[in-house]
């Protein structure tokens, strides 16, 4: 990708002093449409407008940075050199989260595989007790310990649509939309991850 930089376009104020709101610029349809011509700052522009959105997402799943890091790279790789067969340009991040978290899933799989060998000794440095913040109260940081510990161990597909629903705060479209599945399965995903966490912590506290 090319490092153009995209312009930035302050905010005005009115006659009267009213501040305008700030452009958003192309939309993503007509970003696809110049990077299908070979524009590399329309590349560079729709990286950067959802390059957050990915990566916060692929690194709350994964609750691996540096994994995160390695699918974000690899999704708008794929992503653009797949362009020509995106049929809606203006479902372009839809179809980004979908590559995205496809990815994800191979490597959550790798790694059960990995872990069921005893091989897998990379640590998680992204979990939800790590994301808490300092004044977090010590009972509370327990809780997301142990909703750690279970993550580790759910189906791949269950754990990423818990995450995105649950921990993410994307509705229940975006994420059936994401894990590539109807909206009746990432419910039942969602609650079979509901029903171990929540017996797994209340076990716990037993």
């Amino acid at each position: 990708m090319s490092a153009t930089p995209i312009p930035h376009v302050p905010a005005t104020a009115d006659g009267d002093g009213a501040v305008r709101a700030l452009d958003p610029g192309p939309s993503d349809e007509a970003l696809v449409a110049r990077a299908l011509e070979g524009d590399s700052w329309a590349e560079e522009a729709l990286y950067r407008r959802h390059v957050r959105r990915v990566s916060d997402s692929a690194t709350r799943v994964l609750g691996r940075s540096t994994e995160a890091e390695d699918v974000v790279q690899e999704t708008f790789l794929k992503a653009f050199s797949k362009l020509d067969t995106l049929r809606d340009a203006a479902l372009f991040e839809r179809w980004l989260v979908r590559i995205a978290m496809n990815k994800v899933r191979g490597r959550l799989r790798k790694r059960k595989l990995l872990r069921s060998l005893g091989l897998d000794r990379t640590v998680d440095d992204a979990t939800l007790e790590r994301f808490a913040t300092p004044t977090t109260p010590p009972d509370v940081r327990a809780e997301l310990a142990r909703i750690d510990a279970i993550l580790r161990e759910l189906a791949p597909t269950h754990r990423m649509a818990w995450m995105l629903h649950e921990v993410e705060g994307w509705s229940l479209p975006e994420t059936a939309s994401a894990c590539d599945c109807s909206l009746a399965t990432v419910k039942r995903w969602i609650l079979k991850a509901k029903v171990r966490i929540d017996a797994h912590v209340a076990g716990e506290r037993a």
